[in-house]
């Protein structure tokens, strides 16, 4: 879907089919890898429906993995 509205990311998001055990949320329509959590003041989930998604996951677990690896290098 080319360039959907704001009402469109806003049913989408409040759509229980779109979550899965109400935590993870799985739409291929939205294009979006970063989305709203259902309480929108709790922060950002990922959509796991998106490919994009799992590159992401990869590349934080990458970058973290290598932060905790410079500081116990640093700390010995």
């Amino acid at each position: 879907m080319q360039n959907p509205s704001k009402e469109q990311f806003e049913k989408w998001q409040n759509d229980s089919k779109n979550w899965k055990l109400g935590l993870f949320y799985f739409n291929k329509d939205d294009e979006r890898i970063f989305v709203p959590k259902k309480i929108q003041w709790m922060g950002i989930t990922l959509n796991f429906a998106n490919p994009k998604t799992y590159l992401a996951l990869v590349f934080m677990v990458c970058f973290f993995g290598f932060i905790v690896f410079m500081v116990d290098r640093n700390g010995n």
